[in-house]
Order: structure tokens, then C-alpha cells, then sequence
């Protein structure tokens, strides 16, 4: 297993791993490894879209240093997990609307102590925000049509002081109709306009069909 330049990820041939914060666990029936008296967990670019992310050449780890995250749209918790290997002390508090899902990251959070999840709409920070604290990573992964503003209000209820964020874009959930372009370039100025900064845009293709991360940052 061979460290890569993003802390707390290995690489073995051109697969990424996390090292497992609870061995002898799967959470999605990933592949595991056991190297060196450690376990390490395959993560899957197709599942997941940080992984895509990162292999698309990422050029850094938007999780460095980060000791408070709060995550919008945990789903059934894939990427959640591998943000609990990757930040065994920080504290993941993670937004979830779905009963469904929401039962998937209970059960997650049973057995990692790290990650916190609300049953909440993320189109209402002012129900969690007290709960969050100041987050010094916002991660959103959401299906709605208006994911930039749902991401600046986010952003400024509950974002800590060196806060930085990734918003991973649903093209096809803003629109089914408009040139993918457009749409990205409408989410970034609306996201500027609210007052952050863009850094960088990465699509997520081939793993991920009609979606891009952006990267941002106070101005």
C-alpha cells in the first residue's frame, strides 16, 4: 500500500483505499485489504464522488486539516465513511431528508463515533446550525435544482473562520434542458455573487455523468 500526496488516502496499482477506522466492517460491500497489520478499504470512484474527485487530479485534499465538517445530502453514507477514515478526530455532522437513508447512516454512526447525522432539510441551516458549530469543511452532494444558493446558505450559517467547501454539482438536477456550460457557469456566479470564491472546477467524468466539483474559498 503506497501513501499519496492527499493525506490519510493509499493507492494500490490505480485503485484508491482508506485505512478502516472500523476493522472487520464493511459499509457497501467494498473491497478489503489488509496490509501490514492494517485494514484498508477500497474506495470506489463510481460511488463515490470525492474519490472521482481526487482522481481527476485534485490538488489537494479539501479535508486537510479540517476538524469539523459538516456534509449535506449523506445519502446512504459511502463517502461519509471514507471522511471518517480520513478524519478519525474530527467531528462529521451530516444532513440527510430521506427516513430511508437516514437509517443507512445511523447505523454507520453506531459503529464511528466521528460521524453525527440529522435527519434535516438542508434548505434549513437554521434548524442544525446549532449543531454544527463553525465548520471548517462544507461538502454538499445534493439532488435539487438550486444547489448554489442551498450551498451559500449554508456557507454563511455554519461555515468556522478558515472554512473551505466543495459543491458537487447535479447538472441534471438544475436542468434537463439546458447546455451543461451554462448551467455550470450560472452555479458559479450566483455562488461569487454570495460572496465566495470559486477556485477551481473539475468534472467528474467518466465516473460520474453531468456532474463537476467546485472548489471554494472565502474571496
Amino acid at each position: 500500500m503506497e501513501r499519496t500526496e492527499w493525506p490519510g488516502v493509499f493507492r494500490r496499482g490505480r485503485d484508491l483505499f482508506t485505512r478502516n477506522l472500523d476493522p472487520g466492517h464493511r459499509v457497501y460491500g467494498e473491497e478489503v485489504v489488509d496490509d501490514g497489520g492494517a485494514e484498508y478499504r477500497r474506495w470506489d470512484p463510481f460511488r463515490s464522488k470525492l474519490a472521482a474527485y481526487l482522481l481527476k487530479a485534485a490538488p489537494a485534499a479539501p479535508w486537510g486539516g479540517a476538524r469539523s465538517v459538516l456534509y449535506l445530502g449523506g445519502a446512504h453514507g459511502t463517502t461519509v465513511s471514507h471522511l471518517s477514515d480520513l478524519l478519525p478526530d474530527a467531528r462529521l455532522v451530516v444532513i440527510e431528508k430521506s427516513p430511508v437513508a437516514f437509517a443507512s447512516l445511523l447505523a454507520l454512526a453506531r459503529r464511528r463515533p466521528n460521524v453525527l447525522p440529522i435527519l434535516a432539510d438542508a434548505q434549513l441551516p437554521e434548524r442544525y446550525r446549532a449543531d454544527v458549530g463553525a465548520a471548517d469543511l462544507i461538502y454538499q452532494d445534493v439532488a435539487q435544482r438550486d444547489q448554489a444558493r442551498l450551498f451559500l446558505e449554508n456557507w454563511t450559517a455554519c461555515r468556522s473562520v478558515r472554512a473551505r467547501g466543495l459543491l458537487m454539482l447535479k447538472v441534471r438536477s438544475v436542468t434537463q434542458s439546458r447546455p451543461v456550460e451554462r448551467v455550470l457557469a450560472e452555479a458559479r456566479a450566483e455562488l461569487e455573487r454570495g460572496g465566495v470564491a470559486v477556485r477551481g472546477r473539475t468534472d467528474l467524468g467518466p465516473f460520474s455523468r453531468d456532474h463537476a466539483a467546485l472548489a471554494i474559498t472565502e474571496p
